[in-house]
């Protein structure tokens, strides 16, 4: 018999709970941490997206872009009354594909709050069940498992099951979905996302043709190229201005110009296309960092770095002990992707970063505006630059004048650069 697949739900605080549906004998004392998943409550409703068939990637990129109409829907209406907690379903062997979806809370036990989220999933055969978890007397927890009838609401399948808590994996359940779904280990990777976008998404067109236009492999020049990444609000624009006028290099940035126009559309949607239309970007990057590292040095305005740590800060639930650990692969550059000749990583305190974005007022992405609301958030993004290996990232202290910043990297790409 298949083991139960898993559940993992991110509590209040950043601690994740593991959870299986189904479970050792109800006659048992019940799980303290069970009981958390409902809180004061009492009662609540796990939703997940649907399984991608056979991992590929349209599924893929179907999956996500319904649950994110998915979220837009619990959201409003007769539901913004609920709380919503990140969901992940996996098996327990980590090899089939990981499942995104909310724990929905009910604090107030509505009558009406199960036939709205009915009506909201719709009532097509296969479509996807939800699982309404209630507390006994005992401080079990079970399910009551629902599926829609094609046309004539919704009934009850199967008798309810125990919920349970389960040990927590060695490594975070979403690690072995990453290189699918967010951080791509090469060009092709992304590209398939995007091609499966092009039907709904007709800018996803024009970066393919973009990218096309970039040979598959590309060589760097005999002069440096260094990379200034950094949090928002760190002085990556002014050090790498000032840097490229000092040194007479080139100035590049990720995502480049021919692209940025269409941050906004592919900002707006799923991890998995917004990861693949920035990973993309750098690809076009290092087709002109190839061509300008011939005439000069080459300073870029972040690079894959940026691209992999916000994506691994978002897509890995709970706080810093949840990331992948230190030497993970999923910190290596990807191998077909040109590499700089040095990496350095503004920091400055939160303190003095807010100060500065306070003053600014410049429109920000979805995962910078998560920055300033969320100090676990920005954590995770410091810790996963600061694990990035081949190569990694030299962390420069930029809370100093600008005059005594500039000095300080210039100082380092001459001793690391010729």
């Amino acid at each position: 018999m298949e083991p139960p697949r898993r559940l993992a739900l991110e509590l209040p605080g950043c601690a994740l709970a593991h959870f299986a549906v189904g479970g050792p004998d109800p006659g048992l004392r019940p799980e303290p941490r069970a009981a958390a998943l409902l809180g004061p409550g009492g009662r609540g409703y796990l939703l997940c997206a649907g399984r991608a068939p056979g991992g590929g990637c349209a599924a893929r990129v179907r999956a996500a872009r319904g649950l994110q109409r998915l979220l837009l829907g619990l959201r409003g209406g007769p539901l913004r009354g609920c709380r919503l907690r990140p969901l992940l379903c996996y098996g327990p062997g980590g090899a089939d594909p990981v499942q995104r979806g909310f724990l929905l809370l009910d604090p107030g036990h509505g009558p009406g709050t199960r036939r709205a989220l009915c009506a909201l999933l719709g009532e097509a055969p296969g479509g996807p069940r939800l699982g309404e978890l209630v507390g006994d007397a005992r401080r079990q927890v079970w399910q009551r498992l629902w599926e829609p009838r094609g046309g004539e609401g919704w009934r009850q399948v199967g008798p309810c099951a125990r919920v349970v808590s389960v040990p927590e994996p060695a490594l975070h359940p979403v690690l072995p979905d990453l290189p699918s779904s967010a951080v791509f280990p090469h060009r092709r990777a992304a590209r398939a996302v995007l091609e499966a976008c092009v039907p709904f998404i007709p800018e996803a067109q024009a970066v393919l043709d973009l990218v096309d236009q970039c040979p598959e492999q590309v060589q760097k020049g005999k002069f440096p190229v260094i990379v200034i990444e950094g949090l928002d609000a760190t002085g990556k624009t002014t050090v790498t201005q000032s840097v490229s006028d000092s040194l007479k290099a080139a100035l590049l940035k990720s995502p480049p110009a021919c692209i940025s126009q269409w941050r906004k559309i592919f900002d707006d949607e799923p991890t998995i296309i917004r990861r693949a239309f920035y990973s993309l970007g750098n690809y076009i990057v290092a087709s002109e960092i190839a061509k300008e590292s011939i005439k000069s040095p080459v300073i870029v305005d972040r690079y894959w770095h940026s691209t992999a740590t916000y994506a691994i800060a978002t897509e890995v639930t709970g706080g810093l002990q949840h990331l992948p650990p230190a030497h993970h692969s999923i910190y290596h550059w990807p191998r077909d992707l040109l590499k700089p000749d040095l990496v350095l990583l503004l920091t400055v305190s939160p303190e003095e970063r807010m100060r500065r974005i306070q003053g600014r007022g410049m429109e920000r992405t979805r995962e910078e505006t998560e920055l300033e609301a969320n100090s676990i958030f920005r954590q995770k993004v410091e810790m996963s630059y600061q694990r990035m290996e081949n190569p990694g990232c030299l962390v420069v202290d930029a809370s100093p004048s600008r005059e005594e910043v500039l000095q300080m990297v210039l100082s380092i790409i001459q001793n690391n650069c010729n």
